[in-house]
């Protein structure tokens, strides 16, 4: 079976031992930065994810590595100046992973020039020596030049700026890889069904496997929630009628084919109806289109576009593209929920704020929500020290600014980026079966490649085939084989968009 073999004898030999110093709950961008960090402070730390690393919010954001000039309109310059600073640390770190990416804003007015000109040079003021190059003012011919496909009548010219993108699914995984490294134990498909306590002090966790259903206790000196927009179900699971933290806010993303927008630069519309930017970004061999900003009450591991949601994005790239992709034209369709915190419960979620929150509470649950993919390592760094001191654990600082990330600079990380939006072959699979923790069809598919994500019916068309290859990998027989491409489908099915508004039907969360 394995690495997962491997990982569960080492679980049992953590029972049989002393536990763990630290137990994560949580496997999207903060639980596996939190394993990073604490591994790399020393401590015994293990994960626990209930579904695939990345299943949630971590593998559904816009791939952007960026200080965010939407916070700098909002004020928010500490902010700002935080995620520029980690901007550059996920470079030098992760250079398989992320890369910088020049971004135009077209201007079809004239005041909007003197303006964009002044706060993006103000943004590169902020990055200070971490800056990716200057932005510059550009006219007509050459925004035309830098973005083949942008609408032409009215435009005056346009500023670029740099930023940065990734694959986020691809960098989620390279932190679960690079916490094994470091002695962290990360284990998907490990949900947590309860909190171990003695004394009324946390002690550990109670978690189930959830391919042989076989139970668990795991002692921990100290329990960190990093389940994101989850945070509040195990926050009441440890406090019943605690009250909740999380404001849901759903961001959604349209894919379509690149020739609507050619060349190598990012689009950004700096003002949208909803309060947010609207990018249109290549990636892969595709654009990506989003994002929004719309309160949801319910939590869904499966979040679906709403149709005014698509009918947005489809109605505003239109004003800024020249020719229009509609909706038969889009490849995928995803959405995910943004855990953002504080609020009054009501009205619009744009303007909340987009740091983070540690909260410890009488039992010694540490907290760590709300935040962004980019500032990731600063809320490992402040979840763990809150921890460590929670837990009576040495007082060692993180050593995290200058670790690599598991990949970088090797020669198949750099091909894995690079053919990362492919179809799978027999030798990809195996990789991500034995290397890179994939149990599912849907874990190739939407997280280790990302097919899913780029183009639904392609992946649907790929499912057999894959879940026969990983059959055989993993001693699975047909009827597994079977009831994997039904589920993939019905999944799938979820991230396609017909013709017109009937796709209400398809939009709907698929049985999990």
């Amino acid at each position: 079976m394995g690495a997962r073999t491997e990982l569960l004898r080492a679980l049992r030999k953590g029972v049989a031992g002393q536990g763990w110093d630290v137990a994560i709950v949580g496997g999207g961008a903060t639980g596996l930065g939190c394993a990073v960090d604490a591994a790399s402070r020393g401590y015994s730390t293990i994960l626990l994810e209930a579904h695939d690393f990345a299943k949630g919010t971590s593998s559904r954001a816009t791939k952007l590595v960026h200080g965010g000039v939407r916070y700098l309109a909002q004020g928010n310059l500490s902010l700002v100046r935080e995620a520029l600073s980690e901007r550059a640390v996920l470079l030098a770190n992760a250079p398989h992973q992320v890369r910088p990416l020049r971004f135009v804003v077209p201007t079809y007015r004239w005041h909007q020039m003197p303006v964009l000109g002044a706060g993006l040079g103000f943004y590169d003021l902020l990055a200070g020596r971490d800056s990716l190059g200057r932005s510059r003012v550009l006219g007509r011919d050459a925004t035309c030049e830098a973005l083949p496909g942008v609408r032409r009548d009215g435009l005056h010219g346009g500023i670029a700026y740099w930023d940065a993108q990734f694959d986020d699914a691809g960098l989620a995984i390279a932190l679960a890889r690079t916490s094994e490294d470091l002695g962290a134990l990360p284990l998907n498909y490990m949900a947590v069904e309860g909190l171990a306590k003695d004394s009324g002090r946390i002690c550990g966790v109670d978690a189930r496997d959830a391919e042989t259903g076989e139970h668990f206790r795991l002692p921990a000196r100290c329990v960190i929630n990093a389940t994101g927009v989850w945070a509040d179900g195990l926050r009441q699971m440890d406090r019943p009628g605690k009250r909740g933290l999380i404001r849901p806010s759903q961001g959604v993303h349209l894919v379509v084919d690149a020739d609507f927008l050619p060349g190598s630069d990012a689009l950004l519309v700096p003002d949208t109806e909803d309060g947010r930017v609207l990018f249109v970004i290549p990636w892969f061999d595709k654009l990506v289109i989003g994002t929004t900003d719309t309160p949801r009450d319910e939590l869904p591991l499966e979040p679906r576009a709403l149709e005014a949601e698509i009918d947005f994005i489809l109605a505003t790239a239109a004003r800024y593209l020249g020719r229009a992709p509609g909706r038969e034209d889009v490849r995928s369709v995803f959405a995910g929920l943004r855990p953002l915190v504080g609020g009054d419960g009501g009205g619009s979620t744009a303007g909340l704020s987009r740091e983070h929150l540690v909260e410890v509470s009488d039992s010694g649950l540490v907290t760590i929500t709300g935040g962004k993919w980019t500032t990731y390592r600063r809320m490992a760094i402040d979840a763990v020290d809150v921890a460590a001191r929670t837990g009576n654990l040495p007082n060692r600082a993180s050593a995290t600014l200058h670790q690599r990330l598991h990949g970088a600079g090797l020669a198949d990380a750099r091909r894995r980026l690079a053919t990362a939006h492919a179809l799978p072959d027999e030798a990809g699979i195996r990789l991500a079966v034995e290397s890179e923790y994939a149990r599912t069809v849907e874990d190739v598919l939407a997280r280790r490649y990302r097919t899913l994500f780029l183009d639904a019916a392609q992946a649907c068309a790929e499912a057999p085939a894959v879940a026969r290859t990983m059959a055989g990998l993993l001693g699975q027989d047909s009827a597994w084989v079977a009831a994997q491409v039904a589920r993939f489908e019905a999944l799938a099915a979820g991230y396609r968009v017909l013709g017109d508004a009937s796709a209400g039907a398809r939009l709907q969360p698929a049985d999990q």
